[in-house]
């Protein structure tokens, strides 16, 4: 039965995410449900039931008139002739992910050989210290330019149209799914070691050690940070690969038909606030060192956020 379910999301990958659709969709699988369970009653094998249920059902242009969808299979047509999509098929989904921890790996490592370079010369106050400096920033940028060809093979993705089938996507959303806790714990980690990285400087007031361990301490959770996020990144970009305005554009998860946005520019607004308010609370608290008072920052991003969302809705839409 799953055979026929995965082809009927086959049929239905190009077609106008619709209501029309969407509720044609659900008749012809009744259908073939139907006709499965009464093939199976009779005595035939499993693979010849199927087999019979996509022959009779399984061309959707000799059932468009039935199912009352011939305009929209013209569309959807008219789609794969003018917007030709590239198949993603699960091998290169593999390769994708396996590039992708490689790339996460490097640039998180860069960017934390970067911060914690600083602690070279506040440690060894001589020109070895300052030329140690200058060779971690090195290694930390090679780190950086290295992850930018670790997935270069996968650039084509951003220059053209791509999709993926049924099944790739639920292998995607299952690794989506086993990552959820990974990332949980490398933000929170990432966050407290943040926000605690002052605290050698109050026991060793006076001490090098304090200013090195802060950058240190940042380091580490910045590496956390920019490795769950380059990886989780990895896996909503395989996941909406698809055309949002088709069947497969679901694949991703269940649409959101109440929520459009007046603009391109709201929308990019809306996704990128809280990672931006997020940036400001640490440049703030480290640039002043006063963090029992930029908290303060989190209870009014989150009155705001309601008056951003509610400008960046077109209610129209409704």
């Amino acid at each position: 039965m799953e055979t026929i379910k995965n082809y009927l999301e086959t049929m239905f990958a190009s077609m106008p995410n619709t209501v029309e659709v969407r509720k044609a969709k659900a008749e012809l699988l009744q259908m073939m449900e139907d006709k499965y369970n009464e093939l199976m009653a009779e005595g035939q094998s499993e693979n010849a039931a199927v087999g019979t249920v996509i022959s009779e059902f399984g061309n959707l242009d000799e059932l468009a008139l039935d199912l009352g969808l011939e305009k929209e299979v013209e569309v959807a047509k008219g789609m794969e002739t003018d917007s030709p999509r590239r198949q993603i098929v699960l091998d290169d989904v593999k390769r994708f992910l396996d590039n992708r921890f490689k790339k996460a790996l490097f640039l998180a490592a860069g960017v934390m050989l970067c911060i914690i370079s600083v602690s070279a010369p506040i440690l060894i106050h001589s020109e070895a210290g300052a030329a140690l400096m200058f060779v971690i920033v090195a290694l930390g940028v090679g780190a950086i330019v290295f992850s930018g060809f670790v997935d270069s093979e996968w650039d084509f993705m951003n220059k053209e149209l791509c999709m993926i089938d049924i099944a790739t996507a639920d292998y995607v959303k299952e690794k989506s799914r086993d990552f959820i806790s990974v990332r949980a714990i490398c933000v929170t980690i990432g966050v407290i070691l943040c926000v605690a990285s002052w605290v050698p400087c109050l026991l060793f007031d006076g001490i090098d050690a304090g200013p090195a361990l802060l950058f240190l301490l940042v380091g580490i959770g910045v590496f956390l940070i920019v490795y769950s996020g380059i990886i989780g990144s990895g896996f909503d970009k395989l996941l909406h690969l698809n055309d949002r305005t088709t069947i497969s554009g679901t694949y991703a998860g269940v649409p959101d038909e109440t929520v459009k946005y007046v603009n391109k520019t709201a929308e990019t607004i809306v996704a990128v606030y809280w990672p931006t308010v997020t940036c400001l609370y640490l440049i703030l608290s480290f640039l002043t060192f006063r963090w029992e008072i930029t908290w303060i920052i989190w209870p009014i991003a989150a009155v705001a956020h309601r008056a951003v969302v509610i400008n960046c809705i077109d209610d129209s839409a409704d």
